[in-house]
């Protein structure tokens, strides 16, 4: 069994089949096909279970895999150990949106200036999308909101955000759900941990929200809050870079439980990267905030 083997038979998986994989690898499917018999061979068991041109993991697949992805891990840990002494290379970073508008912008500038050598590679999601792509080792690093609980997941805070209510400048201010006016949400997707904090605010007061407005971006979810078309809840960074602040009510909310959220940067316990590092520690030198 050679790493090889394994990195083949992960990009099979990964990809849902030896002709995607292929192409992904830029080999030809019969040298896949083949890297995958001698593999099978050498462990005794079928991997792959073949359903015409479609194959599925067998239960023996199933668990060679956990251990496929340890040991590729294992094999990049090891070879930037022997060869990286400063950064290169790709870093591959999720991050909310609110993430990248407000707070990346800076750091990423000095990070290139600092580590030339290393592409970054910025991928927007959910929390839970990018908790699972940094699992999977699609993505070397994520920034989220918390709660994160994953004891395969280091966690670093990172950033504290002050969340706070934002709707047209005509609003009356607002102390509590009862007082917006239109009852109207605007939120991103059901994944948005913002949009959660939003939903048991108005949980917690037993008011029901009348209409939620789901939206792709903060722009947009700001012009809709500067038209009045509703109220949203989002980190006060966001609302600074937004131009036409003028337009725009922003209203502070008092209770603790929805008020602010911490940024945390997850990675793998088992990666260990320069470039992860050096990346790690530039964004605490612009937060100031501690381990978690």
């Amino acid at each position: 069994m050679e790493i090889s083997d394994l990195f083949i038979f992960q990009a099979v998986v990964r990809h849902g089949g030896i002709t995607s994989a292929a192409k992904q690898l830029n080999r030809v499917q019969s040298n896949v096909t083949v890297r995958i018999r001698k593999l099978e061979a050498s462990l005794g068991v079928r991997l792959f279970l073949r359903e015409g041109k479609r194959v599925r993991l067998s239960p023996a697949g199933r668990i060679l895999l956990d251990y496929a992805e340890q040991i590729l891990v294992l094999a990049e840990q090891a070879r930037s150990a022997v060869h990286e002494t400063r950064p290169f290379g790709v870093l591959r970073l999720g991050t909310m949106e609110s993430t990248a508008a407000a707070r990346l912008p800076r750091p990423l500038c000095e990070y290139h200036e600092r580590y030339p050598e290393v592409s970054i590679e910025l991928r927007t999601g959910s929390p839970r999308e990018q908790i699972a792509l940094v699992l999977s080792g699609e993505l070397d690093a994520a920034l989220v909101a918390e709660p994160v609980h994953d004891d395969r997941l280091n966690t670093l805070a990172i950033f504290e955000e002050e969340l706070v209510l934002v709707g047209g400048a005509a609003h009356p201010p607002i102390a509590a759900p009862r007082d917006v006016d239109p009852r109207t949400a605007l939120v991103f997707h059901p994944g948005c941990p913002y949009r959660a904090r939003l939903e048991g605010w108005f949980a917690r007061a037993g008011t029901p929200i009348g209409r939620m407005i789901e939206l792709t971006s903060y722009h947009a979810m700001l012009g809709c809050a500067a038209a009045g078309m509703g109220v949203a809840m989002m980190p006060l960074s966001v609302v600074r870079t937004y131009s036409e602040r003028s337009r725009l009510g922003i209203h502070p909310i008092a209770d603790p439980d929805f008020n602010s959220a911490r940024t945390l940067f997850v990675r793998r316990k088992t990666l260990q990267r320069p470039a992860i590092e050096r990346f790690a520690e530039l964004l605490l030198a612009h937060s100031g905030a501690a381990e978690a």
